[in-house]
């Protein structure tokens, strides 16, 4: 069961597709809140927590020691959310260390799943903080500065129909072309047409399977969106025809900011209609980022968002399928009213130049760190068709709204073919426009487990394609982490390889002993038509993609505190190895389960395993999952790019003469409508 709850007039964030009527809480003299509206106490959000609007919204409730509390999408820390503070605010950080309580995203969802099992949504689009058990064990306290808002309850039959529920309310997850299933090959340095050339030689010369290229800010001409550098690319047109002969795609970046430049049309006509964000003084308001100064579009406002949209067909008219769009927080280098202070501080701080002593020195320091300040998303505002709003009450629905820009026009631009699309910054809701990465990583191994740990909190708000950057974008990858991350990214939708400008390139190609890359990237062609089918009946059924254990095996204690171990679709269970030098790892089984060990893209061992502890060996170039009883695994024959994927025969792995079958989705790979042009194929053993 579902029930919205309305406090104040909130702002409609378009977050829910599900049409539910309101319940008004209200606020009576003495300041005691109702829901007049509800019939059953039990099942009243009032009843279930202590609600106060005194000091802006705060919901508080008691956890019982075996609660646990999931959801929150894109966030730090562990599967299981208790124990920490989150605050969802979009933020620009690219160092996600344990104390960092924001990443890019903001998905207000939790459960509590344990002596009570229920849902919240909240519907807020500005900052809101989820105090877990943080300043008390026992407690769970959600704060947002304001009051106007919409909360959900969700109650039902455990974790699993509780998130079934809150798919069905936020809608359908945005499903990709077929191609977008296939690796992905990504840096910040791809300067020319030779250096993309070089990559595709480098796989192709090399039989590593690849399907599409991403093209980072290099690309463009002084960083302004939806222009191509004409002395680095002189002809993208040709280049993108000349690398789909070869079965590949390109990925061009697409930034928030448009650059303040006379003569550039994006710009001029973005002013001309007043598209975009404005100061308090109904001045443009103006932002450094990558180009320097630049304006943000009005993405909250219906006109502005339509105009931006429709920029992405000069890519596409260049034989461009797909994009990712950046820094759309949005990301503030520098204000300039923020740069201005920061010097005028600087100017005072100027009689201890000489001989600054601690406390100056840390003030000169601090006068420049003046990105993504509070203060800037507090200057400028929007035109919200009609109502203007100041940016920071709106914050997190800014990434969202560029994306949904994108696909709104891709609806008109291409109306009967998918293309890819994803985000760095995100709102739920979000989710029915495109995917999104998890932003700007590290080549650590914390990183690795953080990408396997975060994969069914996105699944639970809807955000099916998704992936982290494989091998790490900042810092310097080595050859066994980056193996170990591909071993679990090939079961990841999106699986792209991204590194940043100034570290060590770390393409597959690059390192010795190519064999091992290979066979985990065929094995990953091997999968496709598995996991297309996994994926399908996830987007089709409003179901997880990534599953905790502990949503199958509630009442397994072991299962319930095991977050290193997933559930991906109907029958596996992947175990990916994440310890730096370890040659195996300890698994848990909370059932009998096939120990699937591939030793190379053909090769692979099959070892029954009874429920229990074990230990299971696992070489670096090595691949283990394990298949639940009752399911089969079909093995395309191997390929090096989608468009070669057979699906004439398949190898089917699973207990045979048991009868058993499997359900395999297959389309055109591009088809809108997947219900209608769909085909399923039944796969016997």
């Amino acid at each position: 069961m579902i029930q919205k709850y309305r406090f104040g007039t909130p702002i409609e964030t378009e977050a829910a597709v599900l049409d539910i009527t309101s319940i008004p809480v209200e606020r009576s003299a003495d300041g005691i809140l109702s829901a007049p509206d509800i019939v059953n106490d039990e099942a009243c959000l009032l009843t279930l927590a202590s609600v106060s609007l005194d000091k802006g919204f705060s919901l508080t409730l008691t956890l019982d020691d075996r609660d646990a509390v999931y959801g929150l999408g894109e966030a730090n820390r562990g599967i299981n959310k208790r124990g920490h503070l989150y605050i969802s605010h979009c933020n620009d950080d690219p160092n996600h260390t344990e104390e960092k309580v924001s990443l890019y995203g903001a998905h207000n969802f939790i459960m509590v799943i344990g002596a009570k099992c229920f849902g919240l949504f909240f519907d807020y689009p500005s900052d809101i903080c989820f105090d877990i058990g943080y300043t008390r064990q026992d407690t769970l306290t959600v704060r947002a500065d304001g009051t106007e808002l919409y909360v959900y309850l969700i109650t039902g039959d455990g974790a699993l129909d509780i998130v079934r529920q809150f798919r069905w309310l936020i809608g359908r997850s945005y499903i990709p072309p077929l191609w977008a299933f296939g690796y992905i090959q990504s840096r910040w340095g791809y300067k020319n047409e030779n250096d993309i050339r070089r990559v595709a030689a480098g796989y192709r010369s090399n039989h590593l399977p690849l399907d599409s290229i991403s093209m980072d800010i290099d690309y463009m001409e002084d960083y302004k969106d939806f222009t191509v550098d004409q002395e680095r690319f002189p002809d993208l047109s040709a280049l993108s025809a000349e690398m789909k002969e070869q079965g590949l795609h390109f990925i061009p970046i697409i930034d928030a900011g448009v650059k303040i430049e006379p003569g550039y049309d994006v710009y001029e006509e973005g002013v001309k209609n007043n598209y975009f964000c404005k100061r308090a003084d109904g001045t443009d308001f103006v932002a450094g980022v990558w180009p320097g100064k630049t304006h943000f579009p009005d993405m909250l406002n219906t006109k502005a968002r339509r105009w931006f949209g429709n920029y992405y067909k000069r890519l596409i008219d260049q034989g461009i399928e797909g994009f990712w769009n950046d820094m759309n927080e949005p990301a503030i280098f520098y204000s300039e009213e923020g740069l201005a202070e920061a010097f005028r501080r600087m100017e005072e701080l100027r009689e201890q130049k000489e001989n600054p002593d601690l406390n100056a020195f840390g003030a000169m320091c601090d006068a420049f760190c003046i990105s993504n300040l509070q203060e800037d998303y507090e200057r400028f505002y929007h035109n919200m068709d009609g109502k203007k709003i100041r940016h920071d009450k709106v914050h997190n629905l800014y990434g969202y709204n560029m994306t949904r820009a994108a696909s709104e026009s891709f609806d008109e631009i291409c109306p009967d073919r998918r293309l890819l699309l994803f985000s760095r910054s995100s709102y739920i809701g979000m989710h029915r426009y495109g995917g999104i990465w998890t932003g700007d990583n590290h080549s650590w191994w914390s990183h690795l487990l953080l990408n396997v740990k975060m994969m069914p909190s996105l699944s639970m708000c809807g955000f099916l394609y998704s992936g982290a950057d494989l091998g790490g974008f900042g810092s310097n990858t080595t050859r066994d982490l980056l193996l170990r991350w591909l071993a679990f990214g090939i079961f990841t939708p999106l699986m792209r390889n991204h590194s940043a400008l100034g570290t060590r390139e770390q393409e597959c190609y690059q390192f010795e002993g190519l064999e091992d890359f290979r066979n985990i990237l065929r094995l990953r062609y091997r999968l496709i038509p598995y996991l297309y089918s996994e994926y399908m009946k996830a987007a089709l059924n409003d179901e997880l993609l990534f599953t905790p254990l502990a949503f199958v095996w509630p009442q397994d204690a072991v299962a319930r505190e095991t977050e290193d171990q997933l559930l991906l679709g109907e029958g596996l269970m992947l175990t990916p190895v994440c310890q730096q030098n370890a040659t195996g790892r300890h698994v848990y089984l909370p059932e009998d389960m096939l120990f699937l060990l591939f030793t190379s893209s053909e090769e692979y061992t099959v070892t029954p395993m009874s429920a229990g502890h074990h230990y299971i060996s696992c070489g670096l170039a090595e691949v283990p999952v394990f298949l639940r009883p009752g399911h089969l695994l079909p093995l395309a024959p191997s390929c090096e790019c989608t468009a070669q994927l057979d699906y004439s025969s398949f190898e089917v792995l699973g207990e045979a003469g048991k009868g058993l079958t499997y359900s395999m989705y297959t389309d055109d790979g591009y088809t809108k409508h997947p219900e209608r042009d769909g085909r399923w194929i039944t796969i016997t053993k």
